[in-house]
């Protein structure tokens, strides 16, 4: 059989497995080991399985990712999402819109000690959405202020999707998180954007607040001070050299911990249920990530990747309108699957491409976070919204798509941004480098 047509129906057999219900890390695994086996024989796959299976339980940088996801939920059990949450109503909430605006303060907060888009969507639905309700805001705005605030926590560092992406192209895991802060930023600054134009266009849809004192801000920024010594902590140490990346999620667990306990938020039940869950998710996403490995060699084994690169390149297709397809794809992709799913089935076929048209692969990597997150709120799935619907039966699934109107338009202005403009990107990551 002809390598590239090989390659083909792996890429096939994998989706119909995936619409099997099969796990996409043990459908990409399984088909990469039984394709690989087809074209040099069992021996050396099962070695290259072996190999890659050793490999990623060895990994420094996979470490960083059951750190960062245990960080994540001890932050939630001391209860720094509330925390942070209080502290951007204080300074926001007296603005028409102010608690919608303080939603995404806090989710941006959050997300820079939790990594997860979904994590930081739910700790916020249970927060943000019942005062916002109370407070007589329209239940589909508040609900897709939610959904939308919560893709934040993937692209706000540390990010368990960008340590993946890192390890899954070879890029190193600081060079990700520096080239997203100034998307983030501008995540935040247009998510903001975003509310006030909407509550201006329909007052209804969110009264104003009362305004906090000095100080009393002053004294809410004094009761938050675990939120902030946490990212400053993790965050200053890993930018500023004290320590790595690693060793910054290591102590974030260790920080975090400590403001759990002396919150009394770690009951026996509650540290054995904080075990469970940063052991299941950091399981699958090791699952996925070696499965993968698995997949990539197979594919590099078929030249796959490089007849396609080599049909674009004599298609004389653009390279912009290349890159515009494949977002489109993502788009659709990141409305069915999780953000690591989508990530890690598309890659081995992806960043050959991309890199083969002179695109940077640090600039890509913030690009395909962008636009998995457009996916995660976007009709007609958008598992950020479903996550909003299934807290809050009583808010209609389509008033909520209607609520994430706002957040989309500022999400595309935001992809065309950093996709026209790669130095929003690109300029802090070379500024380090040059230091």
């Amino acid at each position: 059989m002809d390598p590239a047509l090989a390659g083909a129906l792996g890429i096939v057999a994998v989706l119909a497995l995936v619409a099997l219900h099969v796990p996409i890390g043990i459908a990409m695994g399984l088909v990469g080991v039984a394709g690989f086996a087809a074209l040099q024989g069992w021996k050396p796959a099962l070695a290259l399985l072996s190999n890659e299976f050793a490999g990623s339980l060895a990994s420094p940088d996979l470490a960083v990712i059951p750190l960062f996801l245990l960080m994540g939920s001890l932050a939630n059990s001391a209860g720094l999402g509330t925390d942070v949450y209080r502290l951007a109503q204080a300074f926001l909430g007296h603005r028409r819109g102010g608690l919608a605006m303080a939603t995404i303060g806090g989710c941006a907060g959050f997300g820079s000690v939790c990594g997860s888009s979904i994590a930081t969507a739910a700790t916020f639905g249970r927060v943000s959405l019942p005062e916002m309700l109370a407070r007589g805001y329209a239940p589909g705005f508040a609900a897709g202020c939610i959904a939308a605030g919560g893709t934040l926590g993937i692209l706000i560092p540390p990010s368990v999707i960008m340590v993946i992406y890192a390890v899954l192209t070879e890029q190193l895991i600081l060079d990700l998180f520096t080239a997203a802060v100034l998307p983030s930023v501008l995540a935040v600054a247009l998510y903001l954007a975003a509310v006030a134009v909407h509550v201006r266009l329909h007052p209804a849809a969110a009264p104003a607040g009362t305004r906090v004192s000095w100080p009393e801000r002053r004294a809410e920024l004094r009761r938050n001070w675990r939120i902030l010594a946490l990212a400053g902590v993790v965050l200053g140490g890993m930018y500023g050299g004290a320590f790595t990346v690693t060793e910054g999620a290591a102590v974030g667990v260790v920080l975090a911990f400590g403001f759990a306990i002396a919150r009394r938020g770690l009951a026996p039940r509650a540290f054995v249920g904080v075990l469970a869950e940063a052991s299941a998710t950091t399981a699958m996403i090791y699952v996925m990530i070696l499965g993968a490995f698995v997949f990539s060699y197979f594919l590099a084994l078929t030249k796959l990747p490089a007849a396609i690169v080599g049909a674009i390149a004599a298609s004389g297709i653009p390279g912009p309108v290349v890159i515009a397809l494949i977002l489109l794809l993502y788009v659709v992709l990141g409305a069915v699957f999780d953000e690591v799913a989508a990530m890690v089935l598309t890659l081995p076929v992806v960043l050959p491409i991309v890199t083969q048209l002179g695109y940077d692969p640090i600039w890509w990597g913030i690009v395909n976070v962008v636009v998995i997150e457009i996916g995660m709120i976007c009709p007609p799935i958008g598992i950020n919204v479903f996550l909003l619907h299934a807290m809050a039966k009583e808010v209609p699934l389509a008033a909520i798509y209607r609520g994430i109107v706002p957040f989309l338009a500022a999400d595309v202005v935001r992809l065309a941004a950093i996709a026209l403009f790669p130095p929003l990107s690109l300029w802090l990551v070379q500024l380090s480098r040059g230091a």
